[in-house]
């Protein structure tokens, strides 16, 4: 397992942070550690889903991914 850190915009809220949980814990192969207003921490397997995947789960959820 691969843990990330993501800096993530437009998170203002509890509704924001509960949104990018459900989002990211709808992709298989990530376990999500912990969100809060403005990142999030997941480990994920790399032979199951690569990063990408898990930025475009942030962003279909409503938000972008900081880089």
């Amino acid at each position: 397992m691969v843990e990330i850190e993501l800096s993530i915009e437009g998170m203002s809220c509890q509704h924001c942070v509960m949104a990018v949980r459900k989002g990211l814990a709808a992709v298989g192969g990530v376990e999500v550690r912990e969100v809060r207003i403005g990142s999030a921490r997941v480990a994920y397997d790399e032979t199951k889903v690569d990063a990408a995947r898990i930025e475009a789960a942030v962003t279909a959820a409503g938000y972008r991914v900081r880089h």
